[in-house]
């Protein structure tokens, strides 16, 4: 088993529960980790295309507002296992403005697996 990871994704999402957050985007910073078998892989069809990632947490950004990160890492582990080829996610959001100026970030970590 393989550990296929994006690290430090950059997404605007429309996100927080808030009333300044209502409607506006901010950053997230979002790091995948997802464990797939890749013995043997020599081609890209035998493993896990990192654009895949990156277009799964853009798709969950633009289904409209979320109110917590939890649910955001959430749908983006379940997207991600989706995949029938991942046996566990590991999505960890960071709300970089959350805590601001106080705090560099804040956020959640979730693990998923089949």
């Amino acid at each position: 088993m393989s550990k296929v990871f994006v690290t430090g994704l950059n997404v605007q999402a429309e996100i927080g529960i808030y009333k300044h957050e209502i409607g506006k985007v901010q950053p997230l910073v979002v790091d995948v980790e997802l464990e797939v078998p890749t013995a043997g892989a020599e081609k890209l069809a035998d493993t896990l295309n990192y654009e895949t990632i990156l277009e799964a947490a853009q798709r969950v950004a633009g289904e409209g507002h979320i109110a917590l990160v939890e649910t955001f890492a959430e749908r983006l582990a379940r997207a991600c296992l989706a995949d029938g080829r991942v046996t566990r996610a590991r999505v960890r959001v960071e709300k970089p403005l959350a805590l601001a100026p106080h705090a560099v970030g804040a956020g959640v970590e979730i693990t998923l697996a089949r």
